[in-house]
């Protein structure tokens, strides 16, 4: 049971750094939904957002963190 609950602070801390950077972006104007590549479809009374572009480049900078992070812990 002790490695569930170190799973879920863990998850908890990961959020909170996640908040934090979306908050910080906001903050500087970083293009974090704005990139080529993010998909917008507008209606009347509806709107589709695809951030394609944004998941891509979220998905290398994790990427990137994560193997710095093992590369370092060897």
């Amino acid at each position: 049971m002790t490695s569930i609950g170190r799973m879920l602070i863990a998850t908890g801390c990961l959020l909170i750094l996640a908040g934090l950077i979306f908050l910080v972006a906001g903050k500087f104007s970083l293009p974090l939904g704005r990139l080529p590549g993010d998909i917008s479809f507008r209606g009347r009374n509806w709107q589709i957002f695809i951030p394609l572009g944004t998941s891509i480049v979220i998905s290398i900078v994790l990427s990137l963190v994560l193997y710095l992070l093992s590369h370092f812990r060897r």
